[in-house]
């Protein structure tokens, strides 16, 4: 069926301090023109085949008996083959108007070692390896094609790397006291394991109001992605043409229903949120991209859950994206057709979803995309739902 600073670098600075904060962050940039672009970086590998779940293929159920869902489970259909997970209910609307579309079975160049921070550094710098990073963002180097002067602030510790390079942009940090995820702290714990000093004073700050509810839960609270949201859209619909931010929550190595219904709910509320505080004439000309480092294991594991894999989903929206269609080349789930006995096969290059929407919003040939945003990508198809 057809269908600047990495974060590793930025954990270990946080790492010196257990009560350090983390910055919830947006990035933008100044362009001409009225088209839109946002990405939003799905953090901690969003399980694509939970989101779009294929419930036309007969090996779902047994990959996953516990997470694979049916229409009297809320499952909603979409095209006879694929389904829409309830918890994602807000956005079908959009998918009925044609705002909203999925690319199934991409991922970036990334395999085999399945690292949350090697992932995410390829995932922004565009690359195919994690010292890609040297070369900065995907998005910074957009706007190097583009010869109206850029103005540039930078009031947060560690600018994400999809915005960060050579060329200007501004960062505006919503708030100082957001601080570190469950697998955050977790591999802190387990780094400092063998110091007692270390260890004993990281549980009583774990007890302190300096790590707040983003730890204890995953996610944080609906208000703030919107409140990200909100701010996105109001300087889009100024003089911001390109804009970037990040949602927590996505590693679901266990009980993946309730992990995984808080998730989905922060993205539903994120471009639920832009497209009603844009106003329907910006809307009309934005595309949105939301984008996680990899999927998940083809297979449920023992704790409800699943870990990490490789193939995934990518989720376009705006009134400037042709949607309400799973894109994409479906590999199937069946024993040969898996990734490693355990993956979903990845069939198309996240890269060129991003490229394809780039061009279509800004006028950029398929040359300089492959030649200067994303060196080396090959054309796999994505250009054809723009």
């Amino acid at each position: 069926m057809t269908v600047s600073m990495s974060r590793r670098a930025f954990l270990g600075t946080a790492c010196c301090a257990a009560a350090a904060p983390l910055l919830t962050k947006m990035s933008f940039a100044e362009m001409p023109g009225d088209n839109r672009f946002a990405a939003i970086i799905l953090r901690g590998a969003m399980d694509g085949l939970d989101l779009v779940q294929p419930h036309g293929d007969p090996h779902l159920r047994q990959l996953r008996p516990d997470l694979a869902l049916t229409g009297d489970d809320g499952l909603i259909d979409l095209d006879g083959y694929f389904g829409l997970n309830p918890a994602a209910q807000s956005l079908y609307p959009l998918w009925q108007g044609r705002e909203l579309g999925f690319v199934h079975a991409v991922s970036t160049p990334y395999r085999d070692i399945r690292s949350h921070f090697d992932g995410q550094d390829i995932l922004e710098s565009g690359g195919s390896a994690a010292s890609d990073t040297r070369n900065g963002g995907w998005l910074n180097r957009t706007l190097s094609l583009t010869a109206k002067p850029v103005k540039a602030i930078d009031v947060s510790v560690a600018p994400e790397i999809i915005l960060s390079g050579p060329n200007a942009a501004d960062v505006w940090s919503s708030r100082s006291d957001v601080s570190l995820t469950p697998d955050e702290v977790n591999f802190i714990k387990r780094l400092y394991q063998a110091d007692p000093v270390y260890s004993r004073d990281l549980t009583e700050a774990l007890k302190l109001d300096t790590l707040t509810d983003l730890t204890r839960n995953g996610e944080p609270p609906a208000a703030k992605t919107a409140d990200l949201a909100r701010t996105t859209a109001e300087m889009l619909k100024e003089r911001y043409r390109i804009a970037s931010f990040s949602i927590t929550g996505w590693d679901t190595h266990v009980q993946q229903k309730t992990a995984f219904g808080a998730a989905a709910k922060q993205l539903c509320e994120a471009i639920t949120t832009l497209k009603a505080e844009m106003g329907p004439e910006v809307w009309s000309k934005t595309a949105v991209l939301a984008v996680t480092e990899f999927g998940r294991t083809a297979r449920q594991n023992a704790n409800i859950g699943t870990d990490h894999g490789t193939g995934g989903c990518a989720v376009i929206a705006g009134g400037a994206v042709k949607g309400g269609r799973v894109y994409g080349k479906w590999p199937g789930l069946g024993p040969d057709r898996l990734l490693d006995n355990r993956d979903l096969m990845p069939t198309g290059d996240i890269r060129s979803v991003a490229a394809a929407l780039l061009s279509q919003q800004f006028g950029m040939a398929g040359s300089v995309m492959t030649g200067t945003v994303f060196p080396g990508l090959q054309d796999d198809g994505h250009a054809l739902f723009i």
